[in-house]
């Protein structure tokens, strides 16, 4: 017999069984004649590292799709990184100035040369540690969104849909970066209140003798772009100002004074000053008035020669600077403290510049109407439901936005657009675009006469189309065809119109051409189900992020904890949809886990619990003898216990409560079996045990590692193996999952009676300081009800052993010298080896009295609530009813007993 050691080592079993699951290419999946069932990663950005979110999702990712191969499906789960244009750009902007290089030096080529280097040198690390995690992808099916096959595919969407109308170019206000020097959609940029100053400022009338109008403004440095000052047509104050023009202060430049409903009468001064180039509505304002659009600022947020002052300084040093200068000159009238919205960028948290640009657009009205339809009619459907209400908040008509997919890079799919002179010509390839545009102008033009778009495509608009393109579905469709539409998207709801919309658009726009008709009409969304995860928080409630250094090194939990444990921890309060508070204290230097997580903690006790019960069973000599009455009903109870528990665990993951899921695996583990099936088939110090036990508590054993595997895999296998001798192939990884079968509720319900029996006992002993290896005699009035109970065959036998009774009896005397309790109807009467102090045992009774009656109240408030009762699942209601009418049952004892004794 091999030596077990003490404890379980992770560091010893996850390498090895890891790799024994890549040797085996349990992972891979080709299209047969099984039912598949397929996932796609959500694709971390190709300059990520492994982060507490990125463990979250992919462990629930892992989860089911461990299960689905153990169901015998055909599981696909595809990896991949998303190119990250800006992200990426910027890390080898860095690097590159660390070696003395500036990205304006370099042409295109020479730049993605780089660019290719540096992702083929860093751009798999995220994938690689996430093979710690345990994550079972099929790697072999890894894709990258800038690769060759998936950027085709983008181009062809592109100019698919620019032909269909659907795509344009317009000049339009949009939001600018000012470091990443590349315009953001709508949905990039981030608005939360900040700290400013509102400045009070005085134009002077033109023509007129200390005649002054004032204006509140938090951005100062842009009155050097003003084109107007408007107010309200209603306001009274101004209406004999409306016409004149007012003298922009220290640029001295007269500009009109206009009537425009849209100014807040209530905000400031009542008059807004006009700036067409600095603010989405103030174009929009100088559109309806035909105002001059003066852009003050260069694309890196200095101040350009159109200011006129300050050329050269950065906008937040010319704030300062014009501030000092307005002051001096008398036109600073008061400044006061202000809360507002400020727009940042999502990726380099930089302050958004609007800005008029020319971009290139995807109309999405009609698309949002696709996308809404879609999760309203159930084709898509998400977990937990309320999701709907954030989705639809973003695609209903009055809020959606068309899309502005264009990005001032190198980094990223170029877009497919040549000009020649003022026209345009949108092709695949350039060969094809020269066609169209020698066709259109009628001259014999060259490749060196057109200028391709110096612009990128927005990383959104490759991942949008990841379900088909990783499939390579624009290309072959006949593994699209086997695998789509795959199963769920788990992902974060702060991406839900990102990319969950998107993708849900793509897929009803080109599904059902390439799937064909006959499997079009099986469904043309990207995925069935979107199971949304929760965000990953501190003790203080804030997003783990590498911009708050708030989040422990993953790979450091993992080494102290092993795969399993932080799988654990993660997962047992990550209830659906909501967020996790992760607490595990760190150096936030190294990052390095300082102090015990208790979630992570929780999960390695969990593993050294089963490893010990792994141990005991290792530890027994065989008999050859029957397996005695307890022993039967052990194996008989923990059969059916199992039985019961897959089939909840079979609802639980119908509706992703992945969480519930965990924690009713592990009270089967470590409760029910550990702590009392073990204990009830344990012999006697030495003595052997029957060799059908040991078989029957060995398959138990296996078919919970096989329910637990999903979860923590790595452990499982472990046990697994160690069980018994395998032959080759004969994995966990890839058994057969239990399979619900119908199971005897009444003896499961018995046995558990018989439970609280045992622990009633237990707690009297403890109360009472009596020892554990003092024997008691227990009586059971003598009831139908308890007759019943000790009529199954090894009850009585099972009760006797694991309460170290002498004797357990009916009877229908009063037991002189006890203490009683209630199990379901029966009543038990444990005759003590003390005399009873009477005081104390009507103090303790009135406690446990009061405790029944507030028990008892709260479930009838419960059961009086019309809402619960005609809406709740019947098997909750009944559940409910049960314990009113046991609760009602233990009150009467109570009373009786409290009677009984003469307690006042």
């Amino acid at each position: 017999m091999t030596e077990l050691s003490t404890r379980y080592n992770p560091q010893e079993t996850e390498e090895k069984w890891y790799g024994h699951w890549m040797d085996k290419r349990y992972f891979h999946s080709e299209p047969d004649d099984r039912e598949p069932y397929s996932i796609v990663i959500p694709p971390p950005n190709v300059t990520g590292v492994l982060h507490m979110g990125h463990m979250l999702n992919n462990t629930i990712q892992d989860i089911l799709v461990r299960k689905a191969r153990l169901e015998g499906k055909n599981a696909c789960w595809v990896p991949g990184t998303d190119h990250a244009s800006i992200a990426t750009e910027a890390k080898v902007v860095k690097q590159l100035r660390e070696k003395g290089i500036k990205k304006s030096d370099l042409s295109r080529e020479e730049f993605l040369a780089h660019a290719f280097e540096w992702k083929d040198k860093y751009g798999g690390i995220i994938l690689d540690q996430l093979k710690k995690l345990g994550a079972s992808c099929d790697w072999e099916r890894t894709r990258f969104t800038m690769e060759p096959k998936l950027s085709d595919a983008v181009i062809k969407v592109f100019v698919d849909l620019y032909n269909k109308g659907k795509v344009y170019r317009g000049l339009r206000m949009t939001n600018w970066d000012p470091e990443a020097l590349t315009v953001l959609s709508n949905e990039e940029v981030l608005y939360k209140e900040e700290n400013s100053r509102l400045y009070y400022l005085r134009y002077a009338i033109e023509g007129e003798t200390d005649s002054w109008i004032t204006i509140a403004t938090v951005r100062p440095e842009t009155i050097l772009g003003d084109a107007a000052i408007a107010v309200n047509p209603d306001d009274e104050r101004f209406a004999h100002l409306v016409g004149k023009r007012a003298i922009v202060p220290l640029i001295n430049r007269p500009v009109p004074i206009i009537a425009d409903r849209y100014v807040d009468t209530e905000f400031g001064t009542g008059a807004l000053k006009i700036t067409p180039a600095h603010d989405m509505n103030d174009y929009e304002i100088g559109e309806r008035h035909g105002l001059e659009v003066i852009d003050v600022l260069n694309d890196d947020g200095t101040m350009s020669e159109a200011a006129q002052l300050f050329v050269g300084e950065d906008r937040f040093t010319a704030r300062k600077l014009i501030v000092k200068a307005l002051e001096a000159a008398g036109h600073l009238a008061k400044t006061e403290d202000y809360r507002n919205k400020v727009g940042r960028s999502e990726r380099t948290n930089a302050i958004v510049e609007p800005r008029l640009t020319l971009q290139w657009f995807v109309k999405m009205k009609a698309f949002g109407q696709q996308a809404l339809r879609a999760v309203k009619s159930g084709e898509v459907k998400f977990f937990p439901e309320h999701f709907y209400n954030m989705y639809h908040s973003w695609l209903n008509e009055d809020n959606i936005r068309d899309w502005c997919i264009s990005r001032q890079l190198w980094w990223g799919q170029r877009i497919p657009a040549w000009y020649y002179e003022d026209q345009i010509f949108v092709a695949e390839t350039a060969e094809a675009a020269l066609e169209k545009a020698r066709e259109a102008t009628g001259k014999n033009l060259s490749l060196t006469d057109l200028k391709q778009d110096e612009d990128v495509l927005d990383t959104w608009f490759s991942s949008q189309l990841w379900p088909i393109s990783v499939f390579d579905g624009f290309e072959n469709p006949e593994a699209l065809r086997y695998y789509y539409p795959t199963n769920v998207l788990v992902t974060g709801w702060d991406i839900i119109f990102f990319w969950v919309a998107r993708m849900v658009i793509m897929g009803y726009e080109y599904a059902p051409e390439l799937l064909g008709e006959a499997k079009a009409a099986e469904g043309v969304q990207p995925f069935r189900e979107v199971y949304f995860t929760g965000m990953v928080r501190d003790k203080e409630r804030r997003k783990m992020s590498k911009s708050l250094g708030n989040s422990p090194d993953a790979l450091a939990l993992i080494d102290r904890y092993g795969a399993d444990g932080v799988r654990f921890g993660m997962l047992s309060s990550a209830s659906a949809g909501n967020d996790i508070i992760f607490d595990a204290p760190f150096d936030k230097e190294t990052k390095e886990v300082l102090n015990e997580s208790k979630l992570c903690e929780q999960g390695r006790n969990f593993c050294n619990k089963m490893w010990n019960a792994l141990r005991l069973i290792k530890g027994w000599e065989l008999a050859d003898d029957e397996p005695d009455a307890v022993s039967q009903l052990a194996a008989q109870w923990m059969e059916h216990k199992l039985l019961q528990t897959t089939e909840k665990l079979e609802q639980l993951f119908a509706q992703y409560r992945l969480s519930e899921a965990l924690m009713t695996t592990y009270k089967l583990i470590w409760d029910d079996f550990c702590s009392w099936y073990l204990e009830m088939v344990k012999p006697d110090y030495g003595a052997p045990v029957s060799a059908q036990t040991v078989e029957a508590t060995v398959r138990i054993f296996e078919q919970l590692m096989t329910l637990l595997h999903p979860f923590m895999p790595f452990v499982t296998e472990e046990i697994w193996h160690q069980l018994r001798s395998r032959a080759e192939g004969e994995d966990c990884v890839v058994s057969r999952y239990p399979v619900s079968a119908p199971y005897n509720a009444a003896m499961i319900g018995q046995v558990e009676q018989a439970k609280t029996i045992v622990a009633s006992v237990r707690e009297a002993r403890n109360a009472k300081g009596i020892k554990m290896k003092d024997e008691l005699n227990l009586f059971a009035q003598n009831d139908e009800s308890s007759q019943d109970l000790l009529s199954l065959n090894g009850l009585k036998a099972m009760i006797v052993k694991m309460a170290n009774l002498a004797k357990l009896e009916v009877t229908g005397e009063d037991v002189p010298n006890s203490v009683s309790f209630l199990s379901g109807q029966s009543k038990f009467f444990l005759e003590l080896n003390q005399e009873v102090d009477t005081a104390e045992e009507c103090e303790r009774l009135t406690k446990e009295l009061a405790y029944q009656e507030g028990f008892v109240a709260q479930v009838m408030k419960k059961l009086g609530n019309e809402r619960f009762v005609n809406n709740a699942p019947e098997q909750v209601v009944a559940r409910e009813r049960q314990k009113l009418a046991d609760g009602e049952a233990k009150i009467k004892n109570l009373k009786e007993e409290l009677a009984a004794m003469g307690c006042a």
